[in-house]
């Protein structure tokens, strides 16, 4: 019997299965998968999609977004790297020795950032506070992100 879990499974047979339950998992006892260092990741759009950045995190929900479905637009791109940023940072917050995992968050947050520069300089201000790096006040001029998207504003 192993104490940790209360099962007779060890922890080293209930490898990393891409969000499946071992088999070896009690019927009554709740399951928590964990995350592994240099756990394999998701894309970008595919981590937004699924709801997280590692597959082996990825259990299966229901009514779920297939990545391919999304539309391909600067603010799915964006939503998609603040996305990525986020989970990057909460895997670190429990990994901070990861480095490979550090450097991509790294990456990602300097790809979220041109992003959102990019994004803002042709769209607007997508928060209150981006509207004080204007030469004016545009929050409430200027057509919301969803407005572009429906081709209402050309």
């Amino acid at each position: 019997m192993n104490t940790e879990t209360g099962s007779s499974c060890p922890i080293t047979s209930c490898p990393d299965n891409y969000g499946s339950m071992p088999s070896c998992a009690g019927l009554a006892v709740p399951y928590v998968p964990f995350q592994q260092n240099g756990a394999k990741k998701y894309s970008q759009s595919e981590a937004l999609s699924n709801g997280t950045l590692f597959p082996g995190l990825n259990l299966p929900f229901h009514l779920k977004t297939e990545g391919s479905a999304l539309p391909s637009d600067p603010l799915v791109e964006l939503q998609a790297l603040e996305f990525v940023v986020l989970e990057l940072g909460t895997y670190l917050d429990t990994h901070p020795d990861d480095m490979e995992a550090f450097d991509l968050f790294k990456q990602y947050a300097a790809m979220e950032k041109a992003a959102k520069e990019t994004y803002e300089a042709k769209f607007g201000p997508l928060m209150k506070s981006s509207a004080a790096s204007g030469a004016s006040y545009r929050w409430l001029q200027d057509p919301w992100p969803w407005n572009y998207q429906q081709n209402e504003v050309k």
